[in-house]
């Protein structure tokens, strides 16, 4: 068991991973274009996502204590990919619709799988890792996101783009592949296996009420912000994705910072402050005062929710009163089940008052932070 190499292909998942993210994230604008829905109508097609994620979650936990978080990790990488090319290659509605469906399945499974893993390296490394992975899937959305805007700036249609993105993914999927990881849950201490409805329990419902909070700011400046800037504030589009690139930068700084932070500080007081940051990041943004102010807010936000959903998973993890499968769904199901669902409920608020009304919302969400972090320090 070579804990290093495995440390180098779990961060080469979550890059992977980072760089899906990052393509869809630069192109909705286009594909909303495409259908010819308004923010409610294209809020629904979000939502079909979110539910093939939220079916995800606990067949994942079960996979994962029955399997190994690895071998399930590998077959899902494969998956994703193939699902999210399906997407930019779709014809009609209703077939987007479905490639939508898949693709939100096999993302939120894949998402479980790999946090699964990564507790694997960062038990066997006996410190912090998990930050660094997320931040590596930062650095894939940021970079995936700038090349978005460089193909939107040279008409490169949203198939040939995803096609493309497919194709340069291909050594990544050889190289997760090909890695050997032993499966560490064949003898679960821990009692309980993943559940049909993965749900949290005790202080988990806390740790899972971080991650949604934390989730749900990042998805909301994944799928809105770009067209927050366009239809509220009236800027180009070209311009538009940068305020997702300056997030994913600033996510990718804390993120690859934060496993010393963590180490030094404990997770507690860094989620803390983490919520007051990511509060400020979010009234900047809100106010649009100028473009500079809301890359300024986008840019602190990430910087305040860039180590809350790392810790949640960590936390889940080495929950000492359910298996690893089984916590890290129930986590998930809250997490990335707002990661998912979120944006389209802040569809919805912004189809019936405005998108600056829906970031106002996470706002008024990343306020409880402070008070849920306590639920992060393990008790034995």
């Amino acid at each position: 068991m070579n804990a290093k190499a495995a440390r180098r292909v779990v961060s080469a998942t979550f890059f992977l991973c980072g760089t899906l993210i990052g393509m869809w994230a630069s192109r909705i604008p286009d594909i909303k274009n495409a259908t010819g829905l308004d923010e409610g109508g294209f809020g629904m097609l979000l939502l079909v996502m979110a539910c093939g994620a939220f079916v995800a979650f606990p067949f994942t936990g079960i996979l994962i204590d029955r399997m190994g978080a690895a071998p399930v990790s590998k077959g899902l990488a494969v998956a994703v990919v193939a699902a999210f090319t399906m997407i930019g290659l779709a014809p009609t509605t209703p077939l987007l619709a479905a490639a939508m469906f898949l693709s939100g399945f096999c993302f939120g499974a894949l998402d479980v799988a790999m946090n699964g893993w990564g507790a694997e390296v960062e038990k066997v490394f006996g410190r912090p890792v998990m930050s660094s992975f997320h931040g590596l899937y930062s650095l894939g959305a940021g970079v995936s996101a700038a090349a978005g805007g460089a193909a939107i700036g040279m008409d490169l249609g949203v198939a040939l783009h995803f096609v493309l993105w497919a194709a340069m993914s291909v050594p990544f999927i050889v190289w997760i592949c090909l890695e050997s990881w032993p499966n560490m849950d064949g003898a679960a201490e821990k009692s309980g296996k993943a559940p049909l409805l993965a749900l949290p329990k005790g202080a988990l419902v806390l740790v899972g009420l971080i991650a949604l909070v934390a989730a749900l700011g990042e998805g909301a400046v994944t799928d809105w912000a770009a067209l927050y800037q366009i239809e509220d504030l009236g800027y180009a589009e070209s311009i538009a994705p940068t305020a997702f690139t300056v997030f994913s930068i600033a996510m990718v700084i804390m993120r690859l910072a934060g496993d010393r932070v963590i180490a030094r500080y404990g997770p507690v007081p860094v989620a803390r402050m983490s919520g007051v940051v990511a509060l400020l990041g979010c009234l900047l943004l809100v106010s649009g005062y100028s473009l500079w102010v809301v890359w300024a807010g986008c840019f602190v936000m990430g910087l305040g929710y860039a180590v809350l959903f790392p810790l949640a998973m960590s936390r889940a993890a080495s929950d000492p009163h359910m298996s690893k499968g089984a916590a890290l769904a129930a986590v998930a199901t809250l997490g990335y089940g707002a990661f998912l669902f979120g944006p389209p409920l802040l569809g919805f608020i912004g189809d019936a008052f405005s998108l600056r009304a829906s970031f106002g919302a996470v706002a008024v969400l990343t306020l409880t932070l402070p008070f849920l972090a306590g639920a992060l320090k393990v008790r034995a």
